[in-house]
């Protein structure tokens, strides 16, 4: 073997290693980002208010409409149920764009998604009627 294929051989041993090399950097950082992600989504969940609201939206009956949000969370439900609805809503773009995993979601949120929505889907469902709608917390649904 001459000198001038060892060189070649030597650089494409390089030129392979750095690729690799690369590309193992590039996999760390994307796990390192949706860790990160996680981990702020985590955080908002832990906000007194998101609390309060998901709390007061859990007590609502099943099929409440936006008389019962009235009468059970008071004059300021509405806002509860929308903190709650837009938080889903958030969460569900995030899924969709892949920034976290389905399965992620799953396993920390999805009783509380299922929960609020049987709580609130005839109340999503007249919202969506009223402003005609259909996408209305698309993103939402449990």
């Amino acid at each position: 073997m001459d000198l001038s294929t060892l060189a070649n051989l030597i650089n494409a041993f390089d030129v392979t290693a750095g690729v690799i090399f690369a590309a193992v950097q590039i996999r760390y950082y994307r796990q390192q980002r949706r860790r990160e992600a996680m981990l702020e989504l985590v955080k908002s969940f832990q906000s007194p208010a998101f609390t309060s609201a998901l709390r007061r939206v859990l007590s609502l009956p099943d099929g409440a409409d936006a008389k019962e949000i009235g009468e059970v969370l008071g004059p300021d439900g509405e806002d509860a149920v929308y903190m709650v609805s837009l938080t889903w809503e958030s969460l569900g773009l995030l899924v969709f764009r892949r920034e976290v995993t389905l399965e992620l979601v799953g396993d920390f949120f999805s009783g509380p998604i299922i929960a609020s929505w049987r709580k609130l889907s005839r109340y999503i469902a007249e919202l969506r009627r009223d402003a005609q709608r259909d996408t209305y917390f698309e993103w939402s649904n449990g």
